[in-house]
């Protein structure tokens, strides 16, 4: 790709030798940094990576070689302004669904705190809009609307912007995801051991951070943005890349929105540190170190969650079971989320091998089936932690019903592993081939290497 780039005041040129001369005027990668002294990203930072772009450019030979390909994914912030700027229309509100779907959607509602909630039928009920939806009805049946004085055209406002930052081509790492996850955390925040210690400030920490763990995720994983030479892995050094932009994109959509403006200054900044500290948990690369905590925890008795503390412990804790409970839904459900997010590390597979990059663990489809990956990602990553979980509190109904669906899911992808592999996989594997894409996503055991 031939470029003439020149960056004044936001504003960036292109010259491109299949168009005439391209003026992009971008507010994307615009860093803001409000009072509070926290680093915030302006909606749609996010170094899109359009692989139709990357595809059709190698029809005209201008791309093969690894420098080539990295030079190009680097001029995808460029294109990636924000969705006001590229001029696309929001999804239909709510209200503008049929009223039989409506009904059906506000049925589903009143079965939010049940774990078998489908959130693909819930999706498809609201038009694409099940975030929103959701985040709307939790909020209000949560008390948070009257205990925070929140505007609800400006809460509305907030979540459309975090749904529409969600990139609907991610087989996985979608809307959808940050939907299922939000109840998933609904149903946890509802745990006896922990619901009654519960304030409403941990209730909407815990809620906003599950809606948006997620956002502006480009369904690739950060080895793959470190080896491409993404301006994000240099801006945070490597260190939980994707968890610390989902985390500044959030801070950036707040104040954009002013959602939270009439509250004090000082806890803002604290709403905005604590969502970081959420966010940031849900790095797989951390899994050790929490779950050697809430084990050393359970083991000494010493969780005290009338201390503030101890209690945000637990929300990063409920957050990560969040984050990965797929394995632990019903089957058809997860299922379902197993072949979306193969289906994602597969296309990331596909781009490196297009472009001669090592081709990342468990993204190539032709040695890494789904049983495999799914089967190995609940031995090593899924099965330890909801384990724990399950002694926090005290095997629970909740507790003892994912455990239930954990074993069966197992059992089925093991009946289903090609019969090469059933001999030789008793765990599924060893741990520096388990591991699946979740929020963060490189959900891999080992070596921070898969997506």
């Amino acid at each position: 790709m031939s470029c003439l780039m020149v960056e004044r005041c936001g504003e960036i040129l292109f010259e491109n030798p299949d168009q005439n001369v391209k003026c992009v005027c971008m507010l994307g990668d615009v860093r803001l940094r409000g009072q509070t002294g926290v680093p915030a990203e302006r909606r749609g930072s996010y170094p899109f990576i359009d692989f139709r772009l990357l595809n059709n450019t190698t029809h005209s030979g201008e791309i093969g070689t690894k420098k080539k390909v990295k030079r190009l994914l680097s001029f995808q912030r460029y294109f990636h302004a924000s969705r006001l700027l590229r001029g696309i229309i929001p999804q239909a509100p709510l209200h503008l669904l049929d009223e039989d779907y409506l009904g059906q959607a506000r049925h589903m509602l009143s079965k939010v705190g049940m774990w078998d909630f489908d959130i693909f039928l819930f999706d498809r009920l609201t038009n694409g809009n099940s975030l929103v939806t959701l985040l709307c009805h939790l909020f209000n049946t949560h008390g948070l609307i009257h205990h925070f004085k929140l505007d609800m055209v400006t809460l509305h406002r907030f979540l459309v912007m975090v749904q529409e930052d969600y990139h609907s081509q991610n087989p996985y790492h979608n809307a959808v995801h940050a939907a299922d996850v939000t109840q998933a955390m609904n149903c946890y925040l509802k745990e006896p051991k922990l619901a009654s210690f519960l304030t409403p400030l941990d209730i909407m920490l815990g809620l906003l951070a599950a809606a948006a763990h997620d956002v502006d995720h480009p369904g690739v994983n950060q080895p793959f943005l470190i080896k491409t030479n993404h301006h994000l892995a240099n801006l945070y050094q490597n260190m939980s890349v994707l968890e610390n932009h989902h985390w500044r994109s959030t801070i950036g959509m707040l104040r954009e929105s002013r959602l939270l403006a009439h509250l004090p200054k000082e806890m803002t900044q604290d709403i905005e540190q604590q969502l970081g500290s959420l966010i940031l948990a849900t790095d797989i690369n951390r899994q050790n170190e929490f779950l050697t905590r809430l084990k050393a925890h359970l083991h000494n008795e010493d969780l005290r969650l009338e201390d503030v503390h101890d209690r945000h412990f637990m929300l990063q804790i409920a957050l990560k079971c969040a984050d990965i409970c797929n394995p632990c839904r019903i089957w058809e459900m997860s299922k379902q989320w197993s072949e979306r997010v193969c289906e994602e590390f597969y296309r990331q597979g596909d781009l490196e091998q297009k472009f001669e990059l090592e081709i990342s663990p468990l993204c190539n489809q032709q040695k890494d089936s789904i049983p495999s990956i799914q089967i190995g990602f609940m031995t090593y990553i899924v099965e330890p932690l909801f384990r724990e979980w399950a002694r926090f509190t005290g095997n629970s109904t909740l507790s003892e019903n994912m455990l239930s669906h954990l074993s069966h899911n197992k059992a089925q992808w093991k009946s289903l592993l090609p019969t090469q592999h059933r001999s030789s996989s008793g765990g599924g594997g060893s741990p520096d081939h388990a591991g699946q894409g979740t929020g963060n996503e490189e959900q891999t055991v080992t070596k921070g290497n898969a997506p």
